[in-house]
């Protein structure tokens, strides 16, 4: 059987302007000084890596992968989720989403759309010169207002919108294909691809792309109430990259699912450090050993009440302690022997 890989961390959430998180070879001495093996990049953060000089250049990606075995590292992925998002937006969100691209493209909807198409197709080629499987990513959202049915949506509208999605991506996703990289699309409230059925209904659109792929992370699961365990069964084939990350549910007589308007920590639906929450990860670690996953356990950290330092630090030995070991044997092994066809027979009475 395959074996998942770790633990890893995703470090967008833990670069900032001071040190040793303002640089990826003083921050990736910090993560291997907590136990982690592997390092998921945020491909738009220039402090990580140039992606432009890593799409062009192999002597390049060489030496940032050398950069990070130095220190006991591996690169898992390079992460586009602000690009991915910018492939598709809603011009009600054209202010909000400018922020994700540089500031000449600001204003300026069609040039930070063909940015960002651009900086997704770099991803992979970069990906490739760095041996890597899967890129994570946003798909974007030019439905997401449509979400809840009312006012009613006239018939037609939201397969105009996935088609629309598809005919964005189509394009991304060849690139991909060329490259030997899958796209693993994050199913996330506030992307059109929010849950299964709809990304059932993107990958129709795209005619079963090879290249369109999932990033399963159960905290959204637990916030959308969805079987993420169930999820695991039905897309496991489509499972390319992992988030472990953590959340919890409870409701009360003043918010729900929807979290109504709320700050993190007043929603009833909060992201939790690795075992404050109430995701049963030994049964995904489970599910995903048995179905062959061999990614990376890559920790992404958001808690609305502990320090991200101590969610670090805990996180490690979380994702290590889960990890499972498969084994080549039948535990039932000693008790078995070779039978002859006679033997057989008569075992069964005949």
């Amino acid at each position: 059987m395959k074996e998942l890989r770790g633990p890893a961390i995703f470090l967008a959430q833990f670069m900032r302007d001071e040190p040793p998180y303002d640089r990826l070879d003083t921050i990736a001495e910090w993560v291997a000084s907590l136990g982690y093996k592997g390092i998921q990049i945020p491909s738009n953060d220039a402090r990580c890596i140039d992606l432009d000089l890593a799409a062009e250049s192999q002597d390049y990606c060489d030496e940032l992968a050398g950069r990070c075995a130095e220190r006991g590292l591996a690169i898992t992925e390079l992460a586009t989720h602000l690009q991915g998002q910018l492939v598709a937006v809603h011009p009600a969100y054209d202010e909000l989403f400018d922020a994700f691209a540089p500031v000449e493209v600001h204003g300026k909807p069609a040039e930070r759309q063909a940015w960002a198409v651009d900086q997704m197709k770099k991803a992979a080629i970069a990906s490739r010169r760095l041996g890597l499987k899967a890129v994570p990513s946003f798909p974007g959202a030019l439905m997401w207002h449509l979400v809840y049915p009312w006012p009613q949506r006239p018939a037609g509208l939201v397969e105009a919108g996935f088609a629309e999605l598809a005919k964005r991506w189509r394009p991304i996703l060849d690139v991909f294909e060329d490259n030997g990289i899958d796209v693993a699309y994050e199913i996330h409230p506030g992307e059109d691809l929010h849950d299964g059925a709809s990304f059932e209904a993107f990958l129709d659109a795209v005619d079963e792309h090879p290249r369109a792929n999932i990033l399963y992370d159960p905290s959204h699961f637990v916030l959308q109430q969805l079987d993420y365990l169930g999820f695991i069964d039905r897309y496991h084939d489509r499972i390319k990259a992992f988030h472990v990350k953590d959340a919890e549910f409870r409701p009360d007589a003043r918010t729900g699912v929807y979290g109504g308007y709320r700050g993190w920590a007043e929603r009833a639906g909060r992201f939790r450090s690795l075992g404050d929450g109430q995701v049963d990860f030994r049964q995904i670690f489970s599910k995903l050993t048995h179905y062959g996953f061999d990614g990376w356990a890559v920790l992404e950290w958001e808690c609305c009440f502990k320090h991200p330092e101590q969610g670090a630090a805990e996180g490690a030995s979380f994702i290590a302690d889960h990890i499972i070991r498969p084994t080549p044997y039948a535990f039932d092994d000693f008790a078995g022997g070779n039978v002859d066809e006679g033997k057989i027979n008569r075992t069964l009475g005949i």
